[in-house]
């Protein structure tokens, strides 16, 4: 029915079937809006929310803000001129948080505030004590209760934090004090008792029950048997100081697989570890994978215990041992031995006896000699025969190893891997009379070895260089390395390619910077001067060519690297 424009003022106006529906207020309509009453009424709710879920007990200023603050406030100070969203941040949510940043971070942040603190110090899992107060008043636990690894060893020395005198050794650094005398640097009475250790064992484990490595120092048997009681998941341990009875211990360590047993430091502590105590760790440490003896005394017996009852050691390690005569034939028990090294050993075996009782080693597949006196050829020879199955050989700086000794370890027929560093008495020729009979031989290091000489080298041993996968020939000649590169423009500024050296039967690739921008003729050939064969080989000059995966890579990357590299590799 039409109506009079009276009755409709505005005709052109349509009348809307319903009213529209407000929309609900967003947070970020509530941040632009300056509507203050539903944004403190929003806060308020969050941090009620994370103090009833948070596991830190909130402060009383934190009690206060949330007692104090009311929906009828008109002049939220604190929420309108600085919000603190951090704060309203669970525990669970900002640890997460702060577990994403570096670990070289978690310092800084344990010094914003208490509650950072704390959570930081969930995130740490291996620390170094100093100071034996802190972890005997129960605050190491409580700051760090997530700790998988500690190390107590400096702590349980008594010294001078800010003394100017530091032992550094390579397996201990401590602090001393300047009255040592009578050769010790620090006396009897200045290591922790056993019942202090013990006692702060006892705390530890009660706190950080999920250790797996702990080095420890003149610690008893009761100290052992709790941590291995308390800590089910322990797996490697580092024991300094201690005697064979105290590994009695060692038996409730059911699960552990890496120890390392320091008896005797000259000059710092001197304990005793004999057979009887290698036997009583055999017998308590049935699932070692590694062991390290440091100054252990003992003798046939406790190697032989530790073969047969540790059957799956695959490791053994011997530094600065004081064995008596005859413990090389002891490993022919290690039934499942894979890697020997033997490390500051004055002498490997004072009297191995004769050859059909050594026996052999067959699994052994590693053996390493480092800074190892090598004078006695009856023993040198001793080991080579038990170890003859081995695959790789590495010398590292050893005294007495000439010719005639290392002329020895040609039983080793199987040998692959060869590593020949700071032998200095060892020559060119010994070693090619010795290489040579190594028909399986794929990788040879040789470093630092005076008398072994460029221009000696034969073309037979040429020959052999050519065929191995790897290389590294750094004997003495970086003097003539230098000298023989002189005037090819190796080192120097400009683009970079790679060619194959024909002279090593196009089996050598020899990166370097070009020749000023060209291919070098014959009488700049790189490796002409370096290696005395290279005409008794052949004469052609060095080709453009790809090299194949296993060929072995020269690297000169720079003129300050060319100065430095003594040889052929880098």
């Amino acid at each position: 029915m039409p109506t009079s424009p009276e009755q409709n003022p505005n005709p052109n106006k349509v009348k809307s079937s319903a009213p529209a529906r407000k929309r609900r207020l967003s947070l970020s309509d509530i941040w632009y809006n300056k509507d203050t009453q539903a944004l403190k009424q929003l806060v308020l709710q969050m941090r009620a929310q994370s103090a009833s879920n948070s596991t830190t007990p909130p402060s009383e200023s934190e009690l206060s803000d949330i007692q104090t603050i009311t929906l009828d406030d008109q002049e939220p100070t604190r929420f309108s001129s600085a919000l603190d969203f951090i704060s309203v941040l669970s525990d669970k949510l900002l640890l997460n948080v702060l577990s994403k940043v570096p670990e070289k971070q978690h310092f800084s942040n344990s010094l914003v505030c208490k509650r950072w603190c704390k959570l930081s110090g969930k995130l740490v899992r291996s620390i170094k004590l100093l100071d034996w107060e802190f972890l005997e008043s129960g605050r190491l636990s409580y700051r760090f209760p997530g700790l998988i690894d500690i190390d107590l060893v400096r702590a349980c020395v008594k010294s001078r934090r800010n003394s100017g005198i530091v032992m550094s050794h390579r397996l201990v650094l401590v602090h001393l004090d300047s009255g040592f005398n009578d050769g010790e640097f620090v006396r009897k009475e200045g290591f922790l008792g056993k019942e202090v250790v013990d006692g702060g064992v006892k705390i530890l484990v009660e706190g950080c029950a999920n250790l797996r490595r702990i080095v420890l120092m003149n610690a008893s048997e009761e100290g052992l048997s709790c941590l291995g009681e308390k800590c089910e998941t322990l797996q490697e341990m580092e024991l300094h100081f201690c005697d064979d009875f105290a590994l009695k211990g060692l038996f409730g360590c059911r699960n552990l697989q890496i120890l390392k047993l320091v008896s005797y430091i000259d000059g710092l502590y001197n304990s005793m570890v004999s057979d009887i105590g290698l036997t009583i760790l055999a017998q308590g440490c049935k699932r070692l994978l590694k062991l390290e003896l440091v100054g252990c005394e003992g003798s046939y017996d406790g190697i032989k215990a530790i073969g047969q009852c540790c059957q799956m050691l695959e490791e053994l390690i011997l530094c600065d041992h004081r064995m008596d005569g005859g413990w090389l034939s002891a490993l022919s028990y290690c039934s499942n031995l894979k890697t020997l090294k033997l490390q500051c050993c004055k002498v490997l075996d004072s009297s191995p006896g004769p050859d059909e009782h050594l026996g052999s080693c067959s699994t052994l597949e590693e053996l390493h000699l480092h800074q190892c006196q090598l004078r006695d050829k009856e023993s040198v020879r001793a080991l080579f025969l038990v170890c003859g199955t081995v695959r790789e050989l590495v010398f590292g700086d050893c005294w007495g190893l000439d010719n005639t000794i290392f002329s020895a370890a040609s039983v080793c027929r199987s040998l692959r891997i060869l590593s020949l560093e700071g032998c200095s008495l060892l020559t060119t020729e010994g070693l090619d009379l010795v290489v040579q009979s190594w028909k399986e031989l794929e990788r040879l290091k040789v470093v630092s070895c005076n008398n072994i000489k460029d221009s000696e080298i034969t073309p037979e041993l040429a020959t052999l260089f050519s065929v191995l996968k790897e290389l590294k020939w750094r004997p003495d000649s970086r003097s003539f390395l230098s000298s023989g590169l002189e005037g090819t423009g190796i080192g120097q500024k400009g683009s970079s390619y790679r060619a194959t050296c024909s002279c090593l039967e196009g089996k050598k690739e020899f990166s370097a910077s070009t020749w000023n921008g060209s291919m070098p003729s014959t009488s700049s050939c790189p490796l002409r001067n370096c290696l005395p064969y290279h005409s008794a080989v052949t004469s052609r000059c060095c080709k453009s060519a790809i090299s194949s995966s296993n060929n072995l890579q020269y690297h000169a990357e720079s003129s300050y690297a060319m100065n430095n590299v003594a040889g052929y590799g880098s």
